[in-house]
C-alpha cells in the first residue's frame, strides 16, 4: 500500500496495525534519534505555517491604498501644476493626518489581537531509541511513538493502539460539546472526523485517561493543518462599508470628471482661454471633492472601535467596524457562544418520583437545588444520589479566591458542582468516606464506581449509562421500561442522562483492582440530567436580532436533536423541518446545485456539518445577496470566518480562528456580538451624517460656481478658500460630528439592503435640498454684492466665504439626524460638535485678523454689523431642512 495514497484518502483510522507499522517503518522501541532527524528533514517541522506579521509599514500602506486618497493626490498635483502650492500643501496635510489616525488605530487593535497563545507549541512525550523522553512537538515526525496523559495537548495526528479511559476535548475541531471517548481498533473508512474514535488530533486536549499511539500526520498534513491551508487559500468577502464606499467613490469621480468636461466645453464655447479653463476646472474639482472625508471617516470608525472595545469587541480592521451593523445574517457557532460550553446538572429524577431543578450553570458550586411540587420530601434519597456522584468521581473542582478551578471529565466536574449546591464539600466528603476502592470509568464498561464507608457500613456507589446501572439493580421489566422511556424523553430534549445506584458491600475485600464481579446488588437511586446551558443573555439577544431584521443561524457539530432543542428554546427554529444535517447537504449534491441552495436558504439550524460544509453554507448565503457575519472559536470555524463578510472570533478560541477574524469578542458572549451590531449601525449612521454634511456643502459650492458662470459673474470663491472651507472650518465640524451618540431605535430597523448604496433616495433628496438652499442663498448674496452694491471682488469674496462658514455651522446641526428635528436632539449627546462649531467660527474670525492668514486666504476683517447680517442670511438652511424632515416623516407615516 502506498503511503501517499493513504494520506490522500485520509484513511489512517481504517488501517490495521500491521499496515501502519509497515507504511511508517516504526520499530517497537520507537525511532532512533538518527531516523527522527532524517524524517524531520523529509517531512519538515510539526507546526502550522506562520502568517506574516502585520508590520507598521503594511498598516500605513493599507491606509494609503484608498481610492479617495488617490483623488486627493491628483488634486494636489493639479494644484502644483497651476502654481497653487499652498492648495497642494493643504491637501497633502489631510492625507498625512488621515494616514496617521488610521495607522494609530489599526496598530493598537493589532497589538490587542496578537496577545494570543500559539496552538501547537507544546511538549510531547515520545519513545525514542528505547527511552521515554520529552521533546518539543515541532520535532515530532511520522512514525514516532507518543504517550498521552490527562491535561496534555495532543501534539500531532495520532493513531491510537491503546486507550485507557481516554477522553479528549475536540470541540475546537469538530464543534462537538461533549468529549470524544477514545477506543483502539480499526474503523470503517467512510466515516467523519468526529466518529474516528481511534484517532487523536493535533491541538486537542486530553481530559482524562491515558493513551499510546503512533504519529501518522504532522504539520500542514494534520486535520488542523488542512483547515489552516483552506483558510490560507480562501478569499474573504469585502466588508459592506468598503463595497459602498467603492461605489460612492466611483460615482463622485465620474461626476467630477463629467462635470469638468461639460464646463470646459461651455467655457471654451463662451470664449475663455484654456489656461483659465484649467484653473476653473481645478477649482470646481476642489469644491466637489470631499477632501475632509478620509479624516472624518477614520475618526468616526476609530470612535466606534473604542466604543465596541468597551462592549467587549476588539476590531482588528477599521473598515470592519460597521460591517456587523450591515449584516443580514449571523451564522453562530453553538458551543461556547450560545451556550457556556460547560456541562451542568439541571434535573434530578429520584427513584421515589420526586423531581428537583438545579439552579446555576457552569463549572462552579454557585446555585441551589429546588424541589418541584413533590408530595413528600425524602432528604436521604437526595443525599445518597449526591454522595454517589461525589465518591464515584475522578474529577476536581475547588474555589481559589473568587475563581473556580476544575479538571477532569465534564460530567464528573458537573457532579462536584451539584455537591456544592447541595451543601457538601466534595473534598471533605471524600476524606471522611473514602476507602481507596474504585472502579474507574472505561468506555467499554459505561460506568464508574467506588467503595466507601457510611456510618460504619461499606457501601458501593455507581454512576453511568442507565442500562448498565439498571443491570446492577433488582428491577422488574416494567420499572426498567419506565425509566428507559423517561431517560429517552429527556435525551430527546438535548439532555445527557446518567443513572445512579448504591448498595451495601457486605463481602468487601481490599484489593489493588476491582471488577464487575466485586459489585454487590445495588438499589436504584435515580437519574441526573445534564446539559450545556444556554448563556443567560442569548435568548434576549436573539430576540433583539429578530427585531433588527437579522436572521440568526446555528451551525454546530452536535447531534440534530440536541441542536434543534437548543435552537427552539432560543427562538431560532420553530420545528424540525428547519434543521439540516451534514448528510442531508451531501445528499443534496454540489453546493452549486439548486437543491443545495434551497436547503441552505430555507433552514435555520445546521447540525453535524464539517468545516468545509460550513464554508459552503456561508458561500451560498453570500451568493444569495446576504451580508453574512460568522461567529466561531474553533479551528473548524476558520474557513467560514475568513469567507464571511465579517468574521467574529471568540476571545477564548484558537489562534487560527482569531487570526482570520475581523473582530474578536473578548467574553465569548453572543450578547456582545449583538452589542457590536448596534455599535456598527451607529457607526454607519455617523458615516452617513458626515458624508451628508460634506457632500451637501460641496454640492452647494459646485452650484454656486455654475450659477456664477451662467450669469457671467466672477468666481465667488478661490481654490484656496474652497480648501479652507472643506478642510478647516468644515473639517473641524465633520470630525466633531463623528462623535455623535447613537440614535434610539437603531436595533428596531431592518438591515440595509445589500444592494443599497450610500446615496439612497433619502440621501439624494436631503443633499439636493441642502445644496440648492445653500448654493442659491450664497449666489444671491454674491450677485447682490457684485451687481447691486458694486463692492470690490476682494471684500465680496470675504463676505461670501463668511456666509459659507455660517451655513456650514448651522448645517452641522442639521446633519445630526436624517429624521429628527435639531430642536429635539439633546446637545449633551455630542458636546464635541457644539465645541467644534464654535471653534470653526472662531478660527475663521481669528484668521481675518492675522496678516499671514489674510494674505493666504485673500480675506480681511469685517464689521460687527456685517457679521450679524451674514448670520441672519444663514438661518434659512435650518428652516429648509426642518421642513424637509417634517415632510419626509409625514410621508413615511402615511405609507405605513
Amino acid at each position: 500500500m502506498d503511503i501517499q495514497k493513504v494520506k490522500q484518502e485520509d484513511a489512517w483510522h481504517s488501517l490495521s496495525w500491521e499496515s501502519i507499522y509497515s507504511l511508517l517503518d516504526t520499530p517497537g522501541k520507537g525511532l532512533t534519534n538518527e531516523e527522527s532527524s532524517a524524517r524531520l528533514s523529509q517531512f519538515g517541522p510539526n507546526k502550522l505555517p506562520e502568517s506574516a506579521k502585520t508590520t507598521l509599514s503594511r498598516i500605513i500602506l493599507h491606509q494609503v491604498m484608498n481610492p479617495l486618497i488617490f483623488i486627493l493626490v491628483l488634486a494636489a498635483l493639479a494644484s502644483i501644476l497651476i502654481g497653487e502650492g499652498g492648495d497642494a500643501i493643504f491637501i497633502l496635510l489631510v492625507i498625512l493626518i488621515n494616514t496617521g489616525l488610521g495607522t494609530y488605530q489599526e496598530y493598537n487593535a493589532e497589538k490587542s489581537a496578537q496577545a494570543l497563545q500559539q496552538l501547537m507549541k507544546i511538549q510531547a512525550k515520545v519513545h525514542r531509541s528505547g527511552q521515554i523522553k520529552t521533546v518539543s512537538s515541532e520535532d515530532l515526525v511520522p512514525g514516532d511513538l507518543v504517550y498521552l496523559e490527562s491535561g496534555m495537548k495532543v501534539p500531532a495526528d495520532i493513531r491510537l493502539w491503546e486507550a485507557s479511559a481516554l477522553e479528549i476535548d475536540e470541540s475546537f475541531l469538530t464543534g462537538e460539546s461533549l468529549p470524544s471517548k477514545k477506543k483502539a481498533g480499526n474503523l470503517e473508512r467512510e466515516i467523519t472526523v468526529p466518529e474516528r474514535i481511534n484517532m487523536a488530533f493535533a491541538g486537542a486536549t486530553v481530559l482524562s485517561g491515558r493513551g499510546k499511539g503512533v504519529v501518522v500526520e504532522t504539520g500542514i498534513s494534520t486535520q488542523v493543518g488542512k483547515i489552516a491551508q483552506n483558510v490560507a487559500e480562501g478569499t474573504s468577502a469585502k466588508p459592506p462599508l468598503i463595497l459602498r464606499m467603492e461605489k460612492f467613490i466611483k460615482q463622485i469621480t465620474f461626476f467630477i470628471v463629467g462635470l469638468s468636461f461639460i464646463m470646459a466645453f461651455i467655457l471654451n464655447w463662451q470664449g475663455m482661454d484654456w489656461a483659465s479653463i484649467f484653473f476653473f476646472v481645478v477649482a470646481l474639482a476642489v469644491s466637489a471633492i470631499p477632501e475632509g472625508l478620509p479624516v472624518a471617516l477614520t475618526v468616526a470608525l476609530s470612535i466606534a472601535t473604542r466604543r465596541m472595545a468597551k462592549r467587549n469587541v476588539i476590531v482588528r480592521r477599521l473598515n470592519a467596524v460597521e460591517a456587523l451593523g450591515s449584516c443580514t445574517i449571523i451564522a453562530s457557532d453553538k458551543t461556547g457562544t450560545l451556550t457556556v460550553n460547560q456541562q451542568t446538572a439541571k434535573k434530578i429524577l429520584l427513584d421515589n418520583g420526586n423531581r428537583y431543578s438545579v439552579l446555576g450553570e457552569g463549572y462552579n458550586g454557585e446555585g441551589a437545588i429546588e424541589a418541584e411540587n413533590n408530595e413528600k420530601e425524602d432528604p436521604q434519597a437526595l443525599e445518597a444520589l449526591v454522595r454517589v456522584g461525589i465518591m464515584a468521581n475522578e474529577g476536581g473542582l475547588r474555589k481559589e479566591d473568587s475563581n473556580w478551578i476544575h479538571h477532569g471529565d465534564a460530567m464528573d466536574v458537573a457532579l462536584l458542582g451539584l455537591g456544592f449546591k447541595h451543601g457538601r464539600d466534595p473534598e471533605e466528603l471524600k476524606q471522611s468516606y473514602y476507602t481507596g476502592g474504585i472502579i474507574p470509568y472505561e468506555s467499554e464498561r459505561k460506568f464508574s464506581g467506588a467503595f466507601y464507608t457510611v456510618e460504619d457500613e461499606i457501601r458501593f456507589g455507581a454512576k453511568g449509562a442507565l442500562e448498565t446501572i439498571l443491570g446492577f439493580c433488582h428491577c422488574d421489566q416494567e420499572f426498567i421500561d419506565q425509566k428507559v422511556k423517561e431517560a429517552e424523553n429527556y435525551a430527546s430534549k438535548g439532555y445527557r442522562v446518567l443513572a445512579f445506584a448504591e448498595g451495601l458491600a457486605l463481602n468487601f475485600e481490599k484489593k489493588d483492582t476491582y471488577s464487575v464481579e466485586d459489585i454487590p446488588r445495588l438499589h436504584f437511586l435515580g437519574m441526573v440530567c445534564f446539559i450545556d446551558p444556554l448563556r443567560s443573555e442569548a435568548k434576549e439577544s436573539i430576540k433583539k436580532c429578530k427585531q433588527a431584521g437579522i436572521k440568526v443561524l446555528m451551525i454546530t457539530g452536535d447531534h440534530p436533536a440536541t441542536a434543534f432543542n437548543i435552537s427552539k428554546e432560543l427562538g431560532i427554529a420553530v420545528d424540525g423541518s428547519q434543521v439540516v444535517t451534514g448528510q442531508m447537504l451531501l445528499d443534496a449534491g454540489s453546493p452549486e446545485s439548486e437543491e443545495y441552495h434551497k436547503l441552505v436558504i430555507n433552514s435555520s439550524v445546521f447540525a453535524r456539518v464539517s468545516p468545509i460544509q460550513k464554508l459552503e453554507i456561508v458561500d451560498v448565503l453570500i451568493k444569495a445577496g446576504e451580508f453574512v457575519a460568522v461567529t466561531g472559536d474553533g479551528v473548524n470555524d476558520a474557513p467560514a470566518l475568513k469567507r464571511a463578510n465579517i468574521g467574529v472570533a471568540m476571545g477564548s478560541g484558537t489562534d487560527v480562528a482569531k487570526e482570520v477574524g475581523s473582530m474578536i469578542v473578548t467574553d465569548d458572549n453572543f450578547s456582545s456580538i449583538v452589542a457590536g451590531v448596534e455599535e456598527g449601525r451607529f457607526a454607519y449612521d455617523n458615516v452617513r451624517k458626515v458624508i451628508f454634511l460634506l457632500i451637501s456643502t460641496g454640492g452647494a459650492e459646485v452650484l454656486l460656481f455654475l450659477l456664477a458662470i451662467l450669469f457671467g459673474l466672477p468666481l465667488p470663491l478661490l481654490a484656496v478658500q474652497l480648501l479652507w472651507l472643506n478642510l478647516v472650518t468644515n473639517g473641524i465640524q465633520d470630525v466633531a460630528l463623528a462623535f455623535e451618540g447613537g440614535e434610539p431605535g437603531a436595533m428596531k430597523k431592518k438591515p440595509r439592503k445589500p444592494t443599497e448604496t450610500i446615496f439612497n433616495s433619502v440621501m439624494i433628496n436631503q443633499t439636493l435640498v441642502a445644496s440648492i438652499t445653500i448654493g442659491v442663498i450664497v449666489f444671491g448674496f454674491w450677485y447682490w454684492l457684485i451687481e447691486i452694491q458694486k463692492i470690490s471682488e476682494y471684500h465680496a469674496r470675504d463676505l461670501a466665504l463668511l456666509l459659507m462658514v455660517f451655513m456650514q455651522n448651522f448645517h452641522a446641526f442639521n446633519s445630526r439626524s436624517e429624521t429628527t428635528s435639531i430642536f429635539k436632539i439633546p446637545l449633551n449627546r455630542n458636546w464635541i460638535l457644539v465645541i467644534g462649531v464654535i471653534a470653526a467660527q472662531g478660527i475663521h474670525i481669528l484668521s481675518m485678523q492675522i496678516p499671514f492668514m489674510q494674505k493666504a486666504l485673500k480675506i480681511e476683517p469685517i464689521t460687527l454689523q456685517e457679521w450679524f447680517y451674514v448670520i441672519l442670511l444663514a438661518i434659512p438652511i435650518l428652516i429648509a431642512m426642518e421642513l424637509f424632515k417634517l415632510y419626509t416623516n409625514r410621508k413615511s407615516e402615511s405609507e405605513k
